[in-house]
């Protein structure tokens, strides 16, 4: 038996894709806290930016998944690649003014841009196992973690933080390139110029009567919520783990061993999400995700490297079972409407992570770093363990 899950060329394609997209962006994207610091942003400020990024994807997801009908989703997906090289671009010559808050707008464009174009190409495949082809796409950013941030690093402390943003912009380039000549191989559904805004809306209206139903909507709430839980990390990790005097370098070793450490496993972990039902990754995912941040928390100051090194990487797994479940149940849900479904996909990720970093950013002055990770946890544990009740009891009728 092989140690590699099985992965189909368009889950290998799109995986790819996405880890070259990732790449770049994880150049800076760990120390992008502390770029805006240095440009002069108080914590509150970190927390806004952090929304202006998130809440667009959801925002112009479902037009994307419009457009998805007319165009090919591979040509919107290149749109979204070379957005984050214009936005790179912003970044080196922009200083703190409306316009640099503007890319942060134009960012999450790009990402509703590609995430909504390559979800709609998986869904709309015929893939043998939707939660494992998810789940190879969702690893693709623990892939890239594991080297982008040293190179990020060593870039900005040779150039500082204009010089990784000018070689994201140079890698995306390449990404464009990749995406285009690769997934215009596969077949993907047919586009429909003659699409109209009407039978969009009737096929939102069937989705959402879908959506309705009680073995959809709780699994999904619950998903919703971890997500919450990441808009918290998302904004302060980092920041946290300079409260605890940890060094840039340090930071570095941490985030670089974690991902490499998850290489290996997350191998055994594709398998076990194919094997288990959606919902179980998610309730499953979910709990544990609760219950790591609830234990971060409670350590405090008195967590260490190797403490708050476990804790991370049971959150990574636990993220990529609930993230998986929730892609891989809304894929076969909603099979009849690829576009709507993952229009709806993408909205839930980024509105989840924009809405964390906006309560966070609006408690972390009274509450602190570990009250912050405790109440999150515990929020995520109560939903988790209510909604899997409510589950069960639904299909025990």
């Amino acid at each position: 038996m092989s140690v590699f899950p099985k992965i189909e060329k368009i889950t290998l394609d799109t995986s790819v894709s996405h880890f070259l997209l990732m790449f770049g962006y994880k150049l800076f994207s760990l120390y992008f806290p502390l770029f805006l610091i240095w440009r002069g942003l108080s914590l509150p400020e970190v927390g806004y930016t952090y929304l202006l990024i998130y809440l667009p994807i959801a925002v112009f997801a479902p037009l994307v998944g419009f457009f998805s009908h007319k165009i090919s989703p591979v040509i919107l997906a290149v749109l979204g690649i070379l957005g984050y090289g214009v936005y790179c671009l912003g970044m080196i010559v922009l200083p703190i003014s409306f316009l640099f808050y503007f890319f942060q707008i134009l960012l999450g464009i790009s990402a509703a841009l590609f995430f909504v174009s390559m979800r709609g190409i998986l869904m709309s495949s015929k893939l043998e196992n939707p939660n494992r082809a998810f789940a190879w796409f969702y690893s693709a950013p623990y892939y890239a973690s594991a080297i982008a941030p040293a190179v990020g690093a060593l870039i900005i402390w040779q150039f500082n933080f204009f010089g990784v943003f000018a070689f994201s912009l140079v890698l995306q380039f390449f990404n464009a390139i990749f995406c285009i000549t690769q997934l215009n191989k596969q077949k993907i559904k047919a586009i429909d110029k003659n699409f109209r805004f009407e039978k969009l809306n009737q096929n939102y209206q069937k989705v959402f009567e879908k959506l309705k139903e009680t073995n959809i909507l709780i699994p999904i709430a619950v998903s919703f919520s971890v997500l919450l839980l990441a808009g918290f990390y998302r904004a302060f990790f980092v920041l946290f783990l300079k409260d605890l005097e940890w060094s840039q370098n340090l930071i570095l070793l941490f985030v670089s061993l974690l991902s490499l450490v998850f290489l290996p496993i997350s191998l055994f972990a594709i398998k076990r999400i194919g094997k288990l039902k959606s919902s179980k990754n998610i309730f499953q995912g979910a709990t544990i995700s609760g219950v790591l941040s609830i234990i971060l928390g409670g350590l405090g100051g008195f967590a260490n490297f190797y403490t708050i090194f476990l804790v991370k990487f049971g959150q990574s797994i636990s993220g990529l079972m609930s993230g998986s479940g929730r892609s891989g149940l809304l894929s076969k849900k909603l099979k009849k409407y690829p576009e709507e479904a993952s229009a709806l996909d993408t909205i839930f990720s980024p509105l989840g992570v924009a809405l964390g970093s906006l309560v966070a950013g609006l408690i972390i002055g009274f509450l602190g770093f570990s009250n912050l990770f405790i109440l999150g946890g515990i929020f995520v544990v109560i939903v988790a363990v209510i909604g899997n009740k409510l589950f069960q009891e639904h299909h025990s009728l």
